[in-house]
C-alpha cells in the first residue's frame, strides 16, 4: 500500500514526529511512504533514508496559500501515485483533497483549540473519507459538533535510546550534576501557555533549573518575562529530546488544550514524572499514572507540584510509576487496519 502524508510542516512539533516514526515503520506493516511537507529538520533525515519528499509550501490559511500548497500537493500525488493519502491535521486536509480529489483520504486529528471544533468539523464532513483521533476525549468534541463517524487510535512513541549520557548534557548545557531540571517541550504559541509555567517558575526557589526546548512566534516576549527568574534556559527547537529526557529529573507542560502530546508519552517512556495540565488528551494519558495533573491555567498549583517534584527523588519516582501504554507496533496495526478498510470501501 502506498501512503501518502500530508502535513504542513516537518519540524519538533508531535505530530511531526508521529509522521517521522510512521513513514520509518511503515514497512513492517505492508506501507510504501512518501511524505508531502512544507520543510523542517525531519525532512532531512527522511531523505536521508531514501523516503521521498515533496515540498509543498504551507497554506497559511489564506486561498492563495491553500491554492499554491493544493498544486504542489497534486504534483507530489502524480509523481508519488499513492494508493491513499494520510492528512495529518484539517489544513493539511483541505489541501490534500483539492489536489487529489478522487483518491481516499484519512485525516489524523491532532486538535484544535475549543472555538475551532465547529469549523473543524463542517471542513472534515466535505473533504475526508475517514477521520482519526489521537484521544477519546477529542473523539467526543468531534461527535458533539456533528462529525458522526470517529475513530480513535490513541498516539504512541518509536522509543529510541539516549545517544549522551546526562552528565554530557548537562555539562553542554552547563548546569551543574547535583541541580533539579524540569523540563518543557513545547512550541512556544499560546496553545502552551508558557506564561503560566513561568508564573509558576517564579513561585519555585532554590537553585533548581527549568529547561524550555522549542521556538515560536512567543519567544521573545518569553525570554523578556524570565529575566526577572531563576534558573531559566531557552534551549531553541531541539533534536535531542531524549537525551535532554536523560539529563532531566522531571517534565512539565501548562497547555490550554491538547490532544495526546507527544512529548508527555516521550517523557513517560524515558520514566521522567510529568507535571501537566488537567486537559482532555493529558488526562487521558496519565490516568493509568506516570505523573500529576495540575488545573488548568493555575501557576499555584503548578508551582506546588513543581516544588514536591523537584525536591524529592523518592516523590519523583513514585510519580513516574505507570501501567500499561500504547505501543508503536499496536499503533501501525491499528492505521494499517483502518487504511485497508477505507481502501475497501472505495
Amino acid at each position: 500500500m502506498r501512503v501518502l502524508h500530508v502535513i504542513s510542516e516537518m519540524g519538533a512539533g508531535g505530530a511531526e514526529a508521529l509522521v517521522a516514526g510512521m513513514v520509518a515503520a511503515g514497512g513492517d506493516v505492508g506501507w510504501e511512504s512518501a511524505v508531502a511537507s512544507g520543510g523542517g529538520f525531519r525532512v532531512d533525515a527522511l531523505r536521508d533514508d531514501g523516503v521521498p519528499v515533496f515540498d509543498v509550501p504551507v497554506a497559511r490559511r489564506s486561498p492563495a496559500g491553500v491554492a499554491r500548497a493544493a498544486w504542489a500537493t497534486r504534483g507530489a500525488v502524480r509523481r508519488f501515485k499513492p494508493d491513499i493519502l494520510l492528512a495529518h491535521n484539517v489544513s493539511a486536509s483541505l489541501t490534500a483533497r483539492i489536489a487529489a480529489p478522487r483518491r481516499p483520504l484519512v485525516t489524523v486529528f491532532h486538535g484544535v483549540a475549543d472555538a475551532d471544533v465547529t469549523g473543524a468539523v463542517k471542513l472534515l464532513r466535505r473533504v475526508s473519507d475517514t477521520v482519526v483521533t489521537v484521544a477519546n476525549a477529542a473523539a467526543g468534541r468531534l461527535r458533539d459538533a456533528g462529525l458522526g463517524s470517529v475513530a480513535v487510535i490513541p498516539n504512541a512513541i518509536f522509543p529510541e535510546p539516549a545517544r549522551t549520557d546526562r552528565a554530557t548534557v548537562r555539562a553542554a548545557i552547563g548546569t551543574p550534576p547535583d541541580v533539579p531540571v524540569a523540563l518543557c517541550v513545547a512550541r512556544m504559541e499560546p496553545q502552551k501557555r508558557h506564561d503560566v509555567l513561568l508564573d509558576a517558575w517564579g513561585l519555585v526557589p532554590g537553585k533548581a533549573e527549568l529547561w524550555l526546548a522549542g521556538d515560536g512566534s512567543l519567544r521573545p516576549a518569553l525570554e523578556d518575562r524570565a529575566r526577572r527568574l531563576h534558573g531559566v534556559r531557552f534551549l531553541g527547537t531541539r533534536t535531542d529530546v531524549r537525551d535532554l529526557l536523560e539529563a532531566a529529573d522531571v517534565t512539565v507542560l501548562t497547555s490550554d488544550w491538547e490532544g495526546m502530546p507527544i512529548a508527555l508519552l516521550e517523557s513517560l517512556a524515558a520514566e521522567r514524572p510529568v507535571i501537566a495540565s488537567d486537559v482532555d488528551g493529558v488526562r487521558e494519558v496519565l490516568a493509568g499514572g506516570g505523573g500529576v495533573l495540575v488545573p488548568r491555567r493555575s501557576p499555584g498549583q503548578t508551582a506546588k507540584a513543581l516544588r514536591g517534584l523537584l525536591s524529592s527523588p523518592t516523590a519523583r519516582s513514585v510519580a513516574a510509576a505507570r501501567d500499561g501504554g500504547g505501543d508503536a507496533l499496536t499503533l501501525m496495526k491499528s492505521y494499517d487496519e483502518l487504511l485497508r478498510t477505507v481502501l475497501e470501501g472505495r
